[in-house]
């Protein structure tokens, strides 16, 4: 009976004996690393129906067109998009970057049209530290003061077109000057740009509703105003209107206009001879003499039948900055600190040329005056009449004090 008892001691001690010699080998042995993703989620936000469809379209072309040339990969892994539509809307923006952030767990966001609703889908990637490249929508408050280790403006920021354009009119000799723009962040800030290099008189300033497309009462005021320019910014299926009513008030002899994205390669098939004369500021055209644009503009045209736009082009690039980031960290996509450098230091062949990131994330290039003009086969297009500043960078980073 004695051995009965004592058997289940003996055996307790074996047990015990046991688990204290795993639990030793567990703490003794090295951790068992995660294995390297075999693939990298990216979530593309951006505007594509309503009027601005055509942005956004372009902005999705010009990202894919990269993903293609690398045979569907970012870095060498295996490149999963996620595409969303904000329909130029905030809080739809804001719901789908909360959705890729929560259900999809994208890696990174990139796309974004318009800086309203950049600034709300924003607020959960950047508390998430996810990696948000911009392809065109970026607001100055993130170029500046609220700037992020997270937040990369790949385009421009929102008022360094127009504030080329102030010099650039200044140049010109125009004294007297009209401005119009959509009422939301980046038309405020367009005007606003314009008016802190513009060295002449401000004849008038509107702001015509978001989703307005009759323009007719204000084109009468700026008639009556008399200005020797008009600088304007309607973006997408609104500058079509906005050039096709400003010909028919029969303005186009009278004021010379220069604009933002107003009279660009998406909307300037639409607009016909409409345009012919009127002139924009931008950071990059098809026509550029560099041996990366040459190509990207082959390649564009034989994937889409069409010419790459501006937003084509940026979206282009931050595709070519995705794909050499990952590159660098060898697919290591937890190492966020690498990620960070490696974007920071912008090591690609833009089509753009000379091109890299400034302190704040934003980036530091020449900017240039094109013209709509017809060509000799007839094709309407816009051709670069030169560069109006070299190694342009934004106004706000000295407000920017990140690490």
């Amino acid at each position: 009976m004695r051995g009965r008892h004592n058997a289940p001691g003996r055996f307790a001690g074996v047990w015990t004996g046991a688990l204290l010699t795993t639990l030793a080998a567990l703490v003794l042995s090295p951790a068992r690393a995660e294995p390297p993703a075999d693939s990298v989620k990216v979530g593309f936000i951006t505007t594509l129906s309503g009027s601005a469809g055509v942005l956004g379209q372009h902005m999705y072309d010009g990202f894919m067109l990269r993903i293609d040339q690398t045979g569907g990969k970012l870095g060498g892994l295996r490149a999963e998009i996620i595409k969303g539509d904000d329909q130029f809307k905030p809080d739809v923006g804001l719901k789908i970057s909360r959705e890729m952030i929560e259900r999809d767990h994208v890696d990174f966001i990139a796309g974004f049209v318009f800086s309203n609703v950049l600034l709300a889908a924003l607020r959960p990637a950047l508390e998430a530290q996810t990696f948000v490249l911009s392809g065109n929508a970026g607001p100055a408050d993130y170029a500046g003061a609220k700037c992020s280790p997270y937040f990369f403006g790949v385009a421009y920021e929102n008022d360094m077109n127009d504030e080329a354009a102030g010099v650039y009119y200044t140049q010109q000799g125009y004294k007297r000057v009209y401005l119009m723009a959509p009422n939301y962040v980046t038309g405020r800030d367009a005007l606003a740009g314009f008016k802190r290099t513009f060295k002449g008189e401000i004849v008038g300033e509107t702001y015509t509703k978001l989703d307005q497309m009759d323009y007719s009462a204000e084109l009468t005021q700026m008639a009556a105003a008399k200005p020797d320019a008009a600088y304007v910014f309607f973006p997408g299926g609104f500058g079509v209107n906005f050039i096709k009513q400003f010909y028919q008030a029969g303005l186009r002899s009278s004021i010379p206009l220069l604009s933002k994205a107003t009279v660009d390669l998406t909307n300037l098939p639409a607009q016909g001879e409409a345009a012919l004369g009127s002139k924009e500021i931008t950071h990059w055209n098809w026509d550029l003499d560099n041996a990366a644009n040459k190509e990207f503009v082959a390649a564009f045209r034989k994937k889409y039948a069409f010419t790459p736009s501006i937003f084509a082009e940026a979206s282009y690039d931050v595709a070519l900055l995705l794909d050499k980031a990952i590159a660098e960290v060898h697919g290591d996509l937890k190492d966020k600190e690498g990620l960070r450098k490696a974007l920071e230091r912008a090591d690609i062949q833009s089509p753009r040329g000379p091109f890299k990131f400034n302190t704040n994330h934003f980036p530091i290039h020449d900017q240039y005056v094109v013209e709509a003009k017809k060509l000799a086969d007839g094709e309407l297009t816009l051709v670069t009449e030169g560069i109006v500043r070299e190694n342009a960078q934004d106004s706000f980073v000295g407000a920017c004090h990140m690490k």
